[in-house]
């Protein structure tokens, strides 16, 4: 695929993205503790999306992120748990 939005990020941009992206998506080690925070869980999906916008990601896809973010936001969806606990 060729990159069609290369000219408007740079670099340092896409880096920062990664390691912000990295920094706020959950984990095996911090999942348990934040799988129910709408904040923490909402903000792993709009990075996400972020993330594809600035890589050429899927346009629908990147939609679909924000979309489940937003319900996050409005506690129309809530983690269930693990079945195990």
């Amino acid at each position: 695929m060729i990159n069609k939005n290369n000219h408007i990020w740079s670099e340092k941009v896409k880096t920062l993205t990664k390691d912000l992206h990295g920094e706020i998506s959950l984990d095996n080690y911090n999942w348990h503790q934040f799988r129910g925070n709408k904040q923490r869980r909402s903000g792993e999906l709009i990075i996400s999306a972020f993330s594809q916008l600035i890589n050429d990601g899927d346009e629908v896809e990147i939609e679909e992120l924000l979309k489940q973010a937003i319900l996050w936001i409005k506690e129309d969806i809530k983690d269930k748990g693990c079945k195990s606990h």
